[in-house]
């Protein structure tokens, strides 16, 4: 019957209860479907989408930059520095032993309360040698409540590594149509600066010849210069964005290689996802989700506070005034025992700490909540960009090829003497700021899949699938 007693005592000692309540996931208000789902969206979150670009440059890019971005390699060096906190954490829970070696030489007093007994030598050695233990017994599952906390703690800063190489991946990408976008643009106003500067060569021999008034020179030259000053504005975006790229990259300010044009750019396909998928696939939420784990956790260790806690303590040595008797059997030394602390007045301090404790959980809720809501609206909106985005490029491309066909009637008019010059610029002037903002709401429509991708959680996980040709806008 002892021997059962004691063996259930172990085993309690080894599995003891853990105070506070087991992480359960919290009930969610979850969306059935999206707002602005799309019919033709291909389930390929978790594939590198921005392959389906179809520029090899961006693919480089974004390699370079998930390798030497500095954000991403704090954050890696994070999951380190928590990854050892947790095994600190764990090693709690077992015994802790070493082994300890000392020599001394000491002098007493020889007139001191107690009479200094001849024949010792004084000053005199003292040699040991021992080995020792302790083991705080995890009754009330503090120590498990730690580990559960830094185990939390750990794959939070994974999921924090995966939202950074999300969002740089994004970041990239975004940054690379910025690039395209403002290289088309100045390819545009200085094919537009060409050709104003023909007609105002054309114009100056009509104005000497004394064809036309100088008020239509000067429109004319008005349009040129309007032109010329566009181009260094663009220059200088362009710049500012090679420089932001390689900052990105984890590189000094510099040039940036080009792939296709923007105008070859693919558009990479709608992702499919269910709203509850999310919190099973964005790093963020799953982040989140650890810290309120990790916060739960900790409540059970400020309760544990409540209840006593058991120690055991043991030494196994030798000691000796003489080295060459160290490890004689007279020599041996050892203590065994147990240490019992029951917490009797704190003046506050355990409830203080389990109040605080349960503070941080109901913050952990909220903000896990609050994440949730924000991945919902990130979707929604971005569903809602690329939706509406195409709409308006459609209508774009209709409205450059109607200013196209009016500027050229509009300089046949001009030609056979029917308007005047007038008409040829206004046709001219809206003719180039469209096909400037056609460029740019290109480069919106990258935009807001990009940002789709983005909210749906894709595109920092290692799998590879077979990436679909996606459409592209209808142009006619």
């Amino acid at each position: 019957m002892t021997r059962k007693v004691f063996i259930v005592f172990i085993a309690f000692l080894f599995t003891g209860c853990a105070v506070g309540k087991d992480y359960q996931r919290p009930g969610l208000d979850i969306p059935s479907r999206w707002r602005f789902g799309d019919k033709e969206a291909q389930a390929l979150v978790n594939v590198h989408w921005w392959e389906q670009f179809k520029d090899p440059v961006l693919n480089q890019l974004i390699e370079t930059a998930l390798n030497e971005n500095k954000d991403v390699l704090i954050a890696a060096a994070r999951i380190e520095e928590y990854g050892g906190r947790y095994v600190a954490a764990r090693g709690d829970l077992f015994p802790k032993s070493g082994v300890e070696a000392s020599g001394t030489r000491q002098r007493v007093t020889e007139a001191g309360v107690t009479p200094w007994s001849d024949g010792v030598p004084n000053p005199y050695p003292t040699y040991q040698a021992y080995f020792n233990a302790s083991w705080e017994i995890d009754l009330w599952g503090k120590l498990r409540r730690a580990t559960e906390a830094a185990r939390a703690d750990l794959l939070s800063m994974e999921y924090a590594h995966r939202a950074v190489l999300l969002s740089l991946t994004a970041a990239v990408a975004g940054a690379y149509v910025d690039l395209r976008d403002y290289d088309r643009q100045l390819a545009i106003a200085r094919e537009t600066l060409k050709t104003r500067e023909r007609s105002l060569e054309i114009f100056k021999l009509r104005f000497d010849a004394g064809v036309i008034s100088e008020l239509e020179l000067s429109q004319v030259r008005s349009e040129y210069e309007s032109a010329r000053a566009m181009i260094p504005q663009i220059e200088k975006s362009i710049v500012q964005q090679e420089h932001a790229i390689n900052l990105l990259l984890g590189r000094n300010p510099g040039p940036v290689d080009r792939g296709v044009g923007i105008d070859q750019l693919k558009f990479p396909m709608i992702p499919a996802g269910l709203p509850s998928g999310l919190l099973e696939r964005r790093p963020d939420i799953l982040q989140a989700e650890q810290s309120l784990i990790a916060a739960n956790a900790r409540i059970g260790v400020a309760k544990a506070a409540y209840f006593p806690s058991i120690s055991l303590t043991g030494m196994l040595g030798n000691a000796s005034v003489d080295l060459t008797r160290l490890f004689t059997g007279p020599s041996l030394i050892w203590n065994a025992g147990a240490t019992l602390t029951l917490p009797v007045f704190t003046a506050g301090r355990t409830w203080g700490q389990v109040k605080a404790s349960t503070a941080l959980q109901k913050q952990a809720l909220l903000n896990y909540q609050k994440t949730i809501q924000t991945a919902f609206r990130e979707v929604e909106d971005s569903l809602a960009d690329q939706s509406l985005t195409r709409d308006k490029l459609d209508a774009q491309f209709k409205q450059m090829t109607a200013l196209r066909n009016y500027r050229d009637l509009a300089v046949l008019r001009y030609e056979n003497g029917y308007s005047s010059y007038l008409e040829v610029l206004d046709a001219q002037r809206n003719l180039f700021s469209i096909e400037l903002d056609y460029i740019q709401t290109r480069g919106s429509l990258f935009h807001a899949l990009i940002n789709l991708y983005k909210a749906m959680g894709g595109g920092w996980t290692a799998e590879e699938n077979p990436v679909p040709e996606p459409e592209n806008v209808k142009e006619k």
